[in-house]
Formats: structure tokens, C-alpha cells, sequence
């Protein structure tokens, strides 16, 4: 029995795919927003800030990316969850737990190598633009 486990995570080269793809489809959407894009013990490995993106994104989008490495779900299932069961919302005390869309898994050949999150759009903006930069790497 091994006492130790590989993992992947996301390259420097990988994150600023996902950073890229992300800015590209806030562009295409007419948004600023910002992005950071984590490995997958919430360590930031890119970030940008688009022009003109709220200076409050800036840390709602670690957050989300944070929140996705840390449980391994995206954003939205904890927006559902606090939704179903308000009492949850006691878990986020003094953590960076963001229950809000905008944060999805970076996941390649079926395992997560990292986070995206993003934020300055709406929530359901947000999270179209992490699927789509979470989507830029590839195997």
C-alpha cells in the first residue's frame, strides 16, 4: 500500500489559458470582470483584472476559486445548498466559502488540476465565462 498519491495540477501555461479564454469571452459578452484561476489547494497561479472591472470582484473571484479547490464542486452547488438549507450558511464564518455562480473545477482527464473564479458580471454571466475558460485546457 503507497503512502503517497500523484496529482496534476494546472500549469502556469494552463492558467493563463484559462485567464485568456476567460477575458476573450468577457469581451465577447461586453463585460469587465475579473479572474483567478487557483490549483487545487486555492493557491492563485493567474489573475487578471480586466479594465473598468469592479474593485469588489477582485476578491469575490478568488473567493470563488478558493471555494471550488477546497470542496471540489462548483459555486453553484453551494448557492443550492444555502438555498435548501439556510442554516448551512454558518460554515462560511470566517472562511472565504463564496456560495454565489461564477466558480467551476478545472478538470482534465477527470480529475481537478485547479479552480477558475470569476466575477463582475452577473452571477449567471460569471459562471458562463468560468465554464468557458475552464474549458480551455486541454489534456
Amino acid at each position: 500500500m503507497s503512502e503517497s498519491r500523484q496529482t496534476t495540477v494546472i500549469t502556469l501555461e494552463g492558467a493563463r489559458r484559462v485567464l485568456d479564454a476567460a477575458v476573450s469571452e468577457a469581451e465577447r459578452m461586453g463585460i469587465a470582470v475579473v479572474v483567478a484561476v487557483c490549483d487545487p489547494s486555492g493557491e492563485t497561479v493567474a489573475f487578471g483584472r480586466m479594465d473598468g472591472a469592479p474593485l469588489l470582484s477582485v476578491g469575490v473571484a478568488r473567493d470563488k476559486a478558493w471555494t471550488v479547490a477546497a470542496f471540489g464542486q462548483p459555486t453553484d452547488w453551494w448557492a443550492e445548498l444555502f438555498a435548501a438549507a439556510p442554516a448551512l450558511a454558518a460554515l462560511a464564518n470566517g472562511r472565504p466559502l463564496m456560495p454565489v455562480p461564477g466558480g467551476v473545477p478545472v478538470v482534465v482527464e477527470g480529475e481537478m488540476i485547479g479552480a477558475v473564479g470569476v466575477s463582475g458580471g452577473t452571477a449567471e454571466q460569471d459562471r458562463e465565462i468560468a465554464l468557458v475558460a475552464a474549458a480551455a485546457v486541454t489534456p
